[in-house]
């Protein structure tokens, strides 16, 4: 996204999950254009009422209603300086238990959807000279994980398929990155983040000592979409609390 006087515009798929809707809140309150998708249509209309934003319903797993929904949010603010992917999905599970059907459905969720968003994206900006790209990626894309096979297979594939786009479209300005958190406070981690047992655990596999909230994330895309970025593209950052790279401190002796 080059430097401009206009208002930036967004669009954000995944706008109503626990980082999509912060992220939108935040741009919000910047000025930005929004253009908030989900699959919800009645969280979706209530955000977008909210923040005074456009809003329109996608079905990230298809390849027809994302192009779709790029297209609208492209014709409506005649440019696009963002696109964010915010859906994604959660499997904790063992190889041997993984069925085929779910391999399937954490693939299609999270690497399929980024791929149709990323392609959909790019066709528009290489037209309006350039833009900002953000995909969202996971620690366990970069540390062995016990139980995460598919979702860390398919969250690698995110990080390959954003490093490889931010070479090949770097010739038109579009920037792309992803965004790596650890375990984040979402109602899509609320089965690991509502039992206090579960919730203690996990946040001693941080170092730094707790889970994240989804503000957290949503600043770490909001700066790569910030137009004075213009020269980041390609990268992974990692807002997981040290997870992917720092060992986190063996619990006491009892």
């Amino acid at each position: 996204m080059n430097q401009a006087a206009h208002t930036p515009n967004v669009l954000i798929l995944g706008a109503t999950g626990g980082i999509g809707s912060a992220l939108a809140r935040q741009l919000g309150t910047l000025g930005y254009g929004l253009s908030l998708a989900a699959r919800s249509s009645e969280r979706l209309n209530a955000l977008a009422t909210e923040l005074k934003a456009d809003a329109g319903p996608v079905e990230a797993t298809d390849s027809a209603s994302v192009e779709a929904c790029v297209t609208k949010a492209f014709e409506q603010h005649g440019r696009l300086d963002g696109v964010v992917n915010c859906v994604g999905s959660l499997l904790l599970k063992p190889a041997h238990s993984t069925t085929d059907e779910e391999w399937s459905n954490v693939l299609a969720a999270n690497l399929n959807s980024s791929f149709y968003v990323l392609r959909a994206a790019a066709s528009r900006m290489m037209r309006t000279g350039g833009g900002s790209i953000v995909l969202l990626a996971s620690a366990v894309a970069q540390r062995g994980m016990i139980n995460h096979e598919a979702i860390a297979a398919a969250k690698a594939g995110v990080v390959g398929l954003a490093q490889s786009a931010a070479a090949t479209y770097a010739r038109y300005k579009i920037r792309v990155n992803c965004v790596a958190p650890g375990l984040i406070r979402t109602p899509l981690t609320e089965s690991l983040t509502r039992h206090e047992a579960s919730m203690k655990a996990s946040a001693a596999l941080h170092p730094l000592g707790r889970i994240g909230e989804p503000e957290e994330v949503a600043s770490a895309i909001r700066w790569f979409l910030d137009p004075q970025q213009s020269w980041v593209t390609g990268q992974v950052l990692a807002v997981d609390g040290g997870l992917s790279s720092v060992q986190a401190r063996p619990p006491s002796p009892s």
